[in-house]
């Protein structure tokens, strides 16, 4: 009888093992970046990583582990408890005090963890009993509790570039360890960039579509397994982009222009074509709730709200319908009338945001009023006064800044700003 042995995916197999197989994250594994100075000097402490799928957080988690040479304990916030953490803290505890051995705890899906998960550790990781390095595909400002990310270092990872995971495919048809080096394979170049740039800088995705294609497709004639485009497209069920990289781009330059340009029917014809040769109608959502805000803004606020509901309305209904409304949202947008205010209030208040150096808030706003010669207690409460009073609220360097000046278009024209007008 034979040996049957259970069949580890390749993108397990792949999985780098240590910081010179890691592929992308320059911003992060980078030879001058923190994160590698502080693996290097064995001083990293906790830390979240978090990104897109297959971007290689849980591979840099239990590469820093086995670099630093400590005990590691994994675990799936999904399935994973306050007694499965408290019993990994006990642990840690003795092993630190009888072997002076450090534990890592590597969590997947950390945002998934509520607040009574996170509490548990929280101790541990103040006093150093464990180490945590959290992996959510969640932005941890908003998904996570405050006292866990607060303890914590936070690693944004962005999504492999198409040159990174074709390097990472080639690798796997040439490794004959853990790859498929020993099997007859040739895959066509446009077929290794079609997996790269379909899988949305996946390496996961893109891995599990080459091993599929591989294990599902004959030897031909000469004895040899050829992966084509058409083979490509059919592994990862999705359409093969008709577009190559450079004209992907300048149609989706092409659409957001059209409709900065109020030209309705080059937009629509753009993301149609985007759309039809295999685009994700997503990213054409996307994008339309950004111009809506950038490019019609307070002249028609209600395009945003529209673009808004088209991305939820494509999300959740998909293709055809979803198109429906995403149509006329597109439209929608490009007929309003224009005006950039927004984004340019929105550069300005950053710029000061960063530079300014007196940025104390005015007495009279603080949150503990007294009353003295200060100021403190001398806010104004608007409603007292009919809804508006004229009042200091900006620091005093900045006390005579304007970001936001309405245009004369749309809606806009007819905003009333006291603060312009001098009116109390």
């Amino acid at each position: 009888m034979e040996n049957i042995e259970p069949r580890i995916p390749l993108a397990e197999r792949m999985r780098p093992k240590s910081m010179e197989d890691f592929i992308g994250q320059e911003h992060i594994v980078g030879k001058n970046s923190l994160l590698y100075r502080a693996i290097k000097f064995g001083t990293l402490g906790s830390c979240i990583f978090y990104g897109p799928p297959g971007t290689g957080k849980t591979t840099l988690a239990n590469i820093i582990a086995n670099t630093l040479k400590a005990r590691y304990v994994k675990l799936n916030a999904v399935t994973s408890g306050v007694a499965d953490a408290k019993a990994i803290i006990e642990r840690a505890r003795a092993d630190k005090a009888m072997f002076g051995t450090d534990t890592f705890l590597l969590l997947d899906e950390c945002h998934r963890w509520n607040k009574a998960q996170s509490d548990c550790v929280l101790e541990a990781i103040e006093d150093g009993s464990i180490f945590f390095i959290g992996s959510t595909t969640e932005n941890p400002y908003t998904a996570m509790t405050r006292a866990i990310v607060s303890r914590c270092r936070v690693f944004e990872f962005k999504s492999l570039s198409t040159k990174d995971i074709v390097k990472k495919l080639k690798q796997a048809i040439e490794d004959k360890e853990n790859g498929l080096g020993n099997l007859p394979v040739e895959c066509e170049d446009k077929a290794l960039e079609y997996f790269a740039f379909a899988s949305g800088g996946d390496a996961r995705s893109s891995l599990n579509a080459l091993e599929l294609a591989v294990n599902t497709t004959p030897l031909s004639k000469d004895k040899k397994i050829h992966i084509t485009l058409e083979v490509a497209q059919q592994s990862i069920d999705k359409k093969a982009l008709s577009l190559d990289e450079n004209m992907y781009y300048d149609n989706l330059s092409a659409f957001c222009k059209s409709l900065r340009g109020s030209d309705t029917e080059a937009a629509l014809y753009y993301s149609m074509r985007l759309i039809k040769a295999g685009l994700d109608p997503m990213i054409i959502a996307r994008r339309l709730v950004a111009h809506s805000s950038e490019d019609v803004g307070m002249a028609d606020s209600n395009a945003m709200l529209l673009a808004t509901s088209a991305m939820y309305a494509v999300e959740k209904m998909g293709q055809p319908e979803g198109l429906i409304p995403l149509t006329h949202a597109i439209i929608y947008v490009c007929e309003a009338e224009k005006s950039n205010s927004v984004v340019n209030a929105m550069h300005l208040a950053q710029e000061d945001a960063e530079n300014a150096t007196d940025n104390k808030v005015p007495n009279h706003l603080k949150n503990h009023p007294s009353t003295n010669k200060d100021g403190h207690g001398k806010y104004k409460y608007p409603h007292d006064y009919g809804g508006y009073v004229k009042q200091q609220y900006m620091p005093d360097s900045l006390k005579d800044r304007v970001y936001y000046t309405p245009s004369a278009n749309g809606r806009e024209k007819n905003l009333i700003r006291k603060k312009f007008r001098g009116e109390n």
